[in-house]
């Protein structure tokens, strides 16, 4: 099987795309990776439009996307375009087209760039399983090939770009009949509209592959780069992007997971982050992810090049084979462990960082949803009885000199644990180690260990590609124990540890690769002890939240919301809020939030329960990909929803929890 899809498992080499111009602002090639958004103002609202346009620019933007439904929004995209060239703003439009290839005719006239989705062009989209013969499968990719072919040619005449952009919630009919739900079918999709292109000597084509799921995401982009070179086709630049990332933390992370595990192997030309909030939101968050590759390569220390075959596939999800370990590896979920070491001494109301809250009336703990498995206290063992389910880590000297009490558990490292394998905890040990330290000694001795978890770390640039090497190095030699990835960030920059945190440790796991997360911070604190609490209390949110965006393991309620457009038929950002509001207590269940039926129910893709937009004032509810009720009034719409849940079974009230002291 041929696994390559990216320069280099082990060095950033970003790929070299071939060079599309965009309106006078190149992408692909040497030239920098680009950040583009989405306006979310109607686009007959000319001024509106202007003026959001000129936000999103100043906030970074690079390109703006319109979208165009109907020929009427694609004629007034000129007037955007005159009021933006009259005001010196010189951005490159982009027409989004759903449905509508007239539009897309008229808008490649006009912008910089059309987007078109291979799923809803001249394609059907009814969510019925048709039987497809070879026959009429082929006479229905050249029916629309030919409806198609005139789009080429005037992008051709007219020097226009296009984005083939698939998406995974939107693969028609005729697709899934052949190629199932699958990163496969997406890449067809969009292979059956690039072949054309090429027929027609029409190369200034971009491709995408977006998805919520970031499991589908990840793999589907790989999967097209592979079969880009094998069927000896262009090496098209990628535009990259999770879609319906949802909002604020959850947001950023789910789209640092599916587009930082990308740029990490050098793919991705431009990048669009998918948030339902204000569109100049997105640039910001778009620049910090693409502008921790800027010196990546000088940065980065060497990694051992992989000898072989790499020991995964990375265009399906596996989980790496583990050995149960107390409670870690085998077929438990991933763990979370919250480093509480730098605190100087911790009261009850300290565990709070850790998901813990102490109700001081009660006199007993809650733990949340977050509620972290394990923490690790260092050289002081906590000196009170911990709450039920809440395990403790403590350094190997430290355990040692306590007496070796079996309730808690060493942490130790290489010298430690080769010197004197007889002071071992009789079921649970962690051991810290970084690649160069996996020689053959310690992986023969790790091949036979039982009670053993190791906690891999790296000081490289270039962490996750290193990491990912010392996986392989496990598994090629045979070693079956859990693994929990320990990454240290300095907290002074949230929002960046965010970002590089959800990359370093989601692109592991997108891989089926890691039994549990620990996020420490290498700042001593230079503040009062609360605000250093908030900060690990960030950390330990910041770990679910990540196990979460991975589809690893599922904690909260996870929100598939568009970021909104011009197609919008609510307001998103209240309907989400409030939303939120009333079900963010249902562990694991995904809702799907979406503004127009271009977005729903197939952008849902594998939600639970969905919320779509119909007409003003309108909402479709459904469950799954199946319409419950067709034209709810927006103001009992959220009810209604609930209701459904309740008729499963799957509502629960809320919980009114007692404020934990130390607040």
């Amino acid at each position: 099987m041929n696994k390559t899809y990216c320069p280099s498992l082990t060095e950033y080499k970003r790929r070299v795309a071939r060079v599309v111009n965009i309106g006078g602002l190149p992408m692909g090639g040497d030239f920098p990776i680009r950040v583009q958004s989405m306006t979310t103002v109607d686009t007959m609202d000319t001024l509106g439009s202007v003026e959001q346009t000129l936000r999103m620019v100043e906030a970074g933007c690079e390109y703006v996307r319109i979208t165009a439904p109907s020929i009427k929004e694609a004629q007034n995209l000129l007037e955007i375009k005159k009021e933006l060239r009259k005001r010196g703003c010189n951005v490159p439009l982009i027409a989004d087209i759903h449905f509508t290839p007239n539009a897309a005719e008229l808008a490649a006239r006009i912008v910089e760039k059309v987007r078109v989705n291979p799923g809803n062009y001249a394609d059907k989209k009814k969510f019925e399983e048709i039987e497809y013969t070879d026959t009429t499968y082929a006479a229905e990719v050249e029916r629309i090939r030919e409806r198609f072919r005139p789009l080429v040619q005037i992008c051709k005449q007219y020097g226009t770009a296009m984005r083939i952009g698939t998406n995974h919630g939107s693969l028609s009919d005729r697709i899934l009949s052949r190629y199932g739900d699958t990163p496969l079918g997406m890449v067809e999709s969009a292979l059956e509209f690039l072949r054309l292109c090429e027929e027609e000597n029409y190369y200034d084509v971009v491709l995408s592959m977006k998805a919520s799921n970031t499991q589908v995401m990840v793999q589907a982009y790989r999967l097209l780069v592979q079969k880009l070179d094998e069927e000896g086709l262009q090496p098209y630049p990628l535009h990259l992007g999770v879609t319906e990332a949802g909002e604020a933390e959850d947001g950023r992370i789910k789209s640092a997971v599916g587009i930082g595990t990308l740029l990490e192997d050098g793919l991705g030309d431009t990048v669009r982050v998918s948030l339902t909030e204000a569109p100049e939101a997105e640039a910001p968050v778009a620049r910090m992810l693409i502008d921790r590759y800027t010196g990546r390569a000088a940065q980065a220390k060497p990694i051992k090049p992989l000898v072989g075959e790499e020991p995964i596939n990375p265009f399906q999800y596996i989980r790496r084979t583990t050995h149960e370990v107390g409670d870690f590896g085998g077929l438990n979920v991933p763990r979370v462990i919250t480093d509480l070491s730098r605190l100087p001494q911790l009261e009850y109301a300290d565990l709070r960082a850790a998901g813990h809250l102490y109700s001081s009336f009660l006199d007993k703990f809650q733990m949340s949803d977050l509620g972290a498995d394990y923490i690790y206290s260092g050289e002081r063992p906590v000196p009170f009885m911990l709450p039920n389910g809440l395990k403790e880590i403590v350094t190997h000297s430290a355990w040692v000199d306590a007496g070796q009490r079996l309730e808690h558990f060493p942490l130790m490292t290489v010298a430690t644990y080769v010197a004197d394998f007889s002071q071992l905890h009789p079921t649970l040990n962690f051991l810290t180690a970084e690649l160069d330290a996996l020689d053959a000694t310690l992986l023969e001795r790790l091949r036979t260990e039982t009670t053993v978890v190791l906690a891999l770390t790296t000081t490289n640039a270039h962490a996750m590609p290193e990491l990912r090497r010392a996986f392989f190095e496990l598994m090629n030699a045979g070693v079956t124990c859990p693994v929990v990835v320990r990454r240290t960030y300095a907290v002074d920059n949230p929002a960046q540890t965010q970002l590089d945190a959800a990359t370093d440790v989601g692109g592991l796991l997108i891989d089926g690769l890691g039994d549990g997360i620990s996020l420490c911070t290498d700042l001593l604190p230079a503040q009062e002890q609360a605000a250093w609490l908030r900060d690990i209390d960030a950390l330990n949110q910041l770990s679910f939240g990540i196990l979460q965006a991975a589809r690893t393991r599922m904690s909260k309620t996870e929100y598939i919301s568009c970021p909104s457009c011009g197609r919008t038929l609510f307001d998103l950002q209240e309907t989400t809020a409030m939303i939120r509001k009333r079900t963010d207590h249902l562990k694991g269940i995904k809702i799907g939030i979406m503004g127009c039926i271009v977005n729903g129910p197939g952008e849902m893709a594998d939600a639970d329960y969905g919320y779509v937009g119909v007409g003003k004032g309108k909402i479709a509810l459904y469950r799954g990909q199946e319409v419950i009720k067709k034209s709810v009034p927006e103001e009992r719409a959220v009810d209604d929803l609930i209701e459904l849940m309740r008729e499963d079974g799957r509502w629960i009230e809320k919980e009114v929890v007692e404020e934990p002291v130390g607040v």
